[in-house]
């Protein structure tokens, strides 16, 4: 097991060096001029303020001199200056990444929660009108869109019932409707994926023999059924909860929460390129981190990968 994640931590360091490189490209070609976005459209013209910004910066040298000085100052911890309010990017980050945890750990509790009680429901009781209502109810979740969900509460349960808040706050109640935005269309899909997978365990022949030597069915459901059709559902899990950690752009844009997704929208906007890619490089490395994690449960829920 050591060596197996001595070998992905190294398989982190080169997908964080390759997205990095990507992305380094991607912000050259873009159109646009940081420095005059920093000195604004009057100082911009004055050849002595852009050679200052560019020297400061570092975008008087060449892309690759610019990516090999980024690389060396991210293994100290340093992620660069931001343009905008002239402070370091860690420390202008750190805020906006603990409350994007907050809200992901609070919207995953959902999904799991949720998404695999629907499906066990809807497994034991398949082709019931309880199976067939979460079958029609999950098919509608995920055909909305997540801005059309988040205005709907927003204006169902925050503008006519006032039981929360319309914009994000500290407190729970604020927490609750972007939460549950970024929840349902993954509650669906968690439905609907266990409910699956339950299906096709419960057909399968170590079931029907366990049943048959007379285990109580409460043991056969979560020792057998249940622990091994989950890992596809701890697959999405990490994925959606990795991808809730990045920052949800379009949720905490509506309802205006204080996250890396908001601040990833003002610094492409502001082309304010350390907030960007300190932001994307958070976000490879919480991917790597959690497909690692993911992995390790795998060896946890089915011996075989563990004695392979």
């Amino acid at each position: 097991m050591g060596r197996y994640v001595a070998r992905r931590l190294g398989q982190m360091v080169i997908v964080l060096i390759g997205a990095t490189m990507v992305l380094f490209a991607c912000l050259f070609v873009l159109p646009g001029d940081p420095v005059g976005s920093i000195a604004g459209s009057d100082k911009a013209r004055d050849p002595a303020v852009v050679a200052e910004l560019k020297a400061r910066y570092g975008l008087d040298k060449s892309l690759p001199e610019q990516y090999v000085n980024y690389v060396s100052k991210v293994a100290t911890g340093d992620l660069g200056e931001d343009f905008v309010q002239r402070r370091e990017v860690s420390e202008i980050l750190g805020p906006k990444l603990a409350n994007t945890a907050k809200l992901a750990l609070l919207a995953i509790a959902l999904v799991t929660v949720f998404g695999m009680g629907v499906g066990i429901i809807a497994a034991l009781y398949r082709y019931s009108i309880l199976d067939m209502a979460t079958t029609f109810f999950t098919t509608m979740a995920v055909g909305f869109p997540t801005f059309v969900i988040g205005m709907l509460l927003m204006k169902w349960f925050a503008v006519e019932l006032q039981w929360f808040p319309q914009l994000g706050g500290d407190k729970l109640e604020g927490m609750v409707l972007p939460a549950v935005t970024l929840a349902i269309t993954d509650i669906a899909f968690v439905a609907r994926l266990t409910r699956g997978t339950m299906l096709e365990v419960l057909r399968a022949d170590y079931v029907k023999t366990a049943v048959a030597k007379g285990l109580p069915r409460r043991r056969v459901l979560f020792k057998h059924v249940l622990r091994n059709s989950s890992i596809p559902v701890v697959t999405y899990l990490g994925i959606s909860f990795g991808a809730l950690l990045g920052g949800a752009l379009i949720t905490e844009a509506i309802f205006n929460w204080d996250g890396v997704g908001l601040a990833l929208v003002q610094a492409i906007q502001q082309q304010n390129n350390p907030i960007v890619i300190g932001v994307v490089t958070y976000s490879v490395a919480i991917f790597v981190v959690l497909s690692l994690i993911v992995d390790l449960l795998y060896a946890a829920l089915d011996p075989r990968i563990r004695l392979s």
